[in-house]
């Protein structure tokens, strides 16, 4: 080591003590006040600038100034409060701009306590930014405060830094007593030295280092940060209710996050005990996410407003919620936080997601959190759980994050050790996919890409009950309190609307293939979207998602099948006999055939209270948030025709609201049109221009391979940037964003988040229909990105189509993508100067012209 790399304290004689501070290192100060820190910090600056080194402090701290702007050390003022990942990256960054040999001085790190709440993350901090100041060849001063942090924080940080010391105040006389010296060693190094001026007198004596020490109070190890503070709380209980409301406040920031319209609500209808209930059942440390706060608080709405009328039918949950800390633990322990901040960087963006994603699979998590999962397993026992993501911004006002993140099902089943690592890879796969693609291209075109995105966890008993080898709610689906898809002028649109399947939710969220889930409109049940009487069954569920218990996956089962099993209550609650099909079958010859179902919810909606306590649930949490709103439920019922609700999720419902009037041109001509309709359209009313229309043929579609098929969509999405900043219209047969390219194009939505329409276009001789997705996770990204849908059911009653008002205009395809000539024949891209579209939803009229 040359003599440049050797670097003072300040003092001369601890210098010689500890042969030097060595370019690279991090020097830790546990002190027992700033003002003890700053008789070190000042000796440090002083003989920085004598030997003419960059010094730059890092001030964020609320603790008394560590230097005056005017000492001509550079400062940077970071805000803590905006959490450990915006703090942690603000500090990466300037660092690296500051380059190498640069002297710092951090205020406190005991102050980060103040927002962050968490030793965890305070040891999390040091771990990410201590080795790169030592790649850069800088110099370090941090102080922490003496019995303030847990023996594992200290261990962390000890097992990190270069130089950890302490620094006691004893009878107005300071000592210091390196406890770490990396790479440098004496005979009297590690005892305690008597600082007098520049001189340091290493105290070698048994009889005074035994005085010393016996003066000194050592302190005892300490619960974490967060847990003292909660703690406090629960004893706070039995004070006034505004000394409770104080504490409720407090805990609330650290569960719940800062001040917004969700906690407002949440302040509203939470008291204290209930804060600390939620905090007896979190996993690690931070925020318990969006999902789980929106499920929380609705349960609470229901108890509070609900004067009695949900007692009865809401089924209780015992969920567990895992803390943001934990997710970043996971990326500083294993290494990953440097990845992390490039990926955050502008073009490292998309560039690092793919390896950041694949590393988010293989991490290990912290013995101390392995044991807490541990704990949670054992209380669930076999139940099936479900493993869901609830991220800071997730199911807030103005960010749904609708299937932007995986959720896992653990069917729970094997040895423990079995059921303990599939849990942990479920944590592992919700982790990853805040890596997905169309998670960040969600954030980006809603400006969030540069936000914290803390993802914290929620863990619910799966709701419902074992039949045979299965395991599966009687009945699930999706719930919203604004109908903002209508098909007859009398549907009130305030009552509400549910998307209802059979079985797990999961075929209610996403767009199924070959299965469509039941519409109700709550102001009539009974009443059905527009179809013909024979295409009842083919446009109803025949697949039933449920949990295998023997198999120990989600599995897909015919109704047939599970209809014919015991479901412990009367099939024909849910499902009608299909004697349609079987005087069919017996004309045919076919007598011993079993007698099929159509699920149709008749005897449901005529027997039970199951709607219009729906109904009122909804209309509830809609008055109480003071907009509409939008849930995932589940129901299970008895021989007697009670039912218990499981309320899973709540979040406002984006929408873009009605809109004014639209006064429709009249038609005089039906061959002047695109198309007309009645009904079968989202979006409120609309007069809105279009300049281009991209038209998929469907034959043409249909008679491509699978793998051109896909490619069709890639053309789609390459399209959709092309075109971006203009009104365009995207029509195609069948479903738009299948996943099965016979049913329709599988784009993703990320490729055509640009359209202003889109439109599907039945071709039923093809068996390519649309579907009326409202609900799915489908439907609330075209809501949040203001695209409006049009189902068009051409040869129907009401509907007109010319589709030769586009394929008669020239062909732009080329002219826009010109290395994909080869796919003209299947896209026609038109320039429709001129033409709009207008709908208005009281009279259910829609006309493109």
């Amino acid at each position: 080591m040359g003599i440049n790399d050797r670097v003072g304290t300040g003092l001369k004689g601890f210098d010689q003590i500890i042969d030097h501070l060595r370019l690279g290192d991090n020097v830790v100060w546990q002190v027992d006040s700033v003002s003890d820190y700053k008789k070190l910090v000042d000796p440090f600056a002083a003989q920085a600038r004598s030997d003419n080194r960059r010094l730059v402090y890092i001030r964020f701290g609320t603790h008394e100034q560590l230097f005056e702007e005017s000492s001509g050390v550079k400062i940077y003022f970071i805000d803590s409060s905006k959490g450990f990942e915006s703090f942690a990256t603000e500090v990466h960054n300037l660092i690296r701009n500051e380059g190498k040999k640069v002297f710092y001085v951090f205020d406190c790190l005991t102050d980060l306590l103040k927002h962050w709440y968490s030793d965890l993350m305070i040891g999390n901090f040091f771990k990410v930014t201590c080795p790169y100041l030592y790649e850069l060849d800088t110099v370090a001063y941090f102080a922490i405060m003496r019995n303030y942090h847990t023996y594992s924080t200290i261990a962390g940080i000890r097992e990190t830094t270069q130089l950890l010391l302490d620094l006691y105040q004893v009878n107005n006389k300071f000592y210091i007593h390196p406890l770490k010296v990396w790479q440098r060693y004496s005979p009297t190094m590690f005892f305690p030295h008597l600082i007098a001026g520049q001189e340091a007198v290493s105290i070698t004596a048994s009889t005074e280092a035994a005085e010393l020490f016996s003066s000194i109070n050592r302190g005892e190890d300490r619960p974490d940060h967060w847990n003292i503070i909660f703690n406090r709380a629960k004893d706070v209980l039995k004070q006034p209710h505004q000394e409770q409301e104080e504490a409720k406040k407090l805990l609330m920031f650290m569960l719940i996050g800062n001040e917004s319209r969700m906690f407002d609500l949440c302040n509203r209808y939470f008291t204290l005990q209930d804060i600390l209930l939620i905090a007896s059942r979190e996993v690690g440390t931070g925020f318990i996410g969006g999902k789980s706060v929106g499920m929380l608080l609705a349960r609470k709405i229901l108890e509070k407003e609900g004067n009695g009328r949900f007692t009865a039918y809401v089924e209780p949950h015992d969920s567990y919620y895992i803390g943001s800390d934990v997710f970043y633990t996971y990326i500083v322990q294993n290494g990953w936080w440097r990845l992390r901040t490039k990926q955050k960087a502008g073009e490292g963006y998309y560039k690092y997601a793919p390896e950041l994603k694949d590393k988010l699979l293989r991490g290990k998590f912290p013995k101390n959190i392995q044991e807490q999962f541990i704990q949670m397993l054992e209380y669930f026992g076999q139940s099936p759980i479900i493993v869901r993501s609830s991220s800071l911004l997730e199911d807030n006002f103005g960010n749904a994050f609708a299937g932007k993140y995986e959720s896992v099902f653990c069917v729970n089943q094997g040895t423990p050790e079995e059921r303990y690592e599939a849990f942990e890879e479920a944590i592992r796969t919700v982790y990853a996919s805040t890596m997905n693609e169309d998670a960040l291209a969600y954030r980006m075109n809603r400006g969030l890409s540069e936000r914290d995105e803390q993802m914290a966890i929620l863990v619910q008993r799966v709701s419902g009950d074992q039949y045979g080898e299965n395991f599966f709610p009687h009945i699930a689906g999706v719930g919203n309190s604004s109908n903002l898809y209508v098909w007859d002028q009398n549907i009130d649109m305030d009552a509400g609307m549910l998307r209802l399947v059979f079985g797990l939710g999961t075929r209610a969220v996403d767009r199924t293939e070959g299965d469509y889930p039941r519409i109700v409109c709550l102001d009539n049940p009974q009443r059905l979207p527009p179809m013909n009487i024979e295409d009842q069954k083919k446009f109803s569920q025949h697949s039933v998602d449920v949990l295998s218990l023997k198999e120990n996956v989600l599995v897909v089962k015919t109704l047939e099948d599970i209809l014919s099993g015991n479901i412990k209550v009367d099939r024909e609650l849910f499902a009608s006999p299909d004697y349609q099909n079987a005087a069919r079958l017996r004309e045919l010859g076919y007598t011993h055939t079993k007698l099929q179902y159509i699920l149709d919810y008749k005897k449901l909606f005529a027997r039970s209270e199951f709607h219009s306590v729906m109904k009122d649930m909804l209309a509830l949490l809609s008055k109480v948030y003071d907009y509409p709103v939008d849930i995932e439920y589940t129901a299970n019922f008895t021989k007697d025709n009670r039912f218990k609700i499981n309320l899973l999720q709540c979040r406002p419902l984006q929408t873009r609201g009605l809109g004014k009037s639209v006064d429709i041109p009249e038609l005089e001509d039906e061959r002047a049109c695109l198309f007309y309709s009645r009904g079968n359209f989202m979006g409120g009313n609309v007069r809105l221009p279009i300049d281009y229309v991209v038209f998929i043929k469907a034959r043409e579609y249909l008679e491509l391979n699978e793998q051109d098929k896909y490619s069709i969509a890639r053309q789609v999405g390459q399209l959709n940037r092309e075109l971006a900043g203009r009104n365009v219209m995207l029509m195609g047969p069948g479903r738009w964003g299948s996943t099965t390219p016979s049913l329709g194009v599988p784009v993703h939505f990320t490729e055509l988040c640009n359209m202003s329409v889109i439109c599907e276009v039945a071709a039923k001789q093809a068996g390519l229909m649309p579907e009326l997705s409202y609900g799915s996770h489908f439907f609330q990204d075209l809501v949040e990105a203001g695209i409006f849908y049009v189902a068009l059911f051409d040869g129907n009653k009401d509907v007109i189509f010319n589709p030769e008002k586009i394929l008669g205009r020239e062909n732009l395809m080329i002219e826009l993508l010109p290395q994909s000539g080869q796919f003209s024949g299947v896209i026609h891209v038109a320039q429709t100067e001129g033409m709009e579209i207008f709908s208005d939803i009281v009279s259910q009229t829609l006309l493109c012209i």
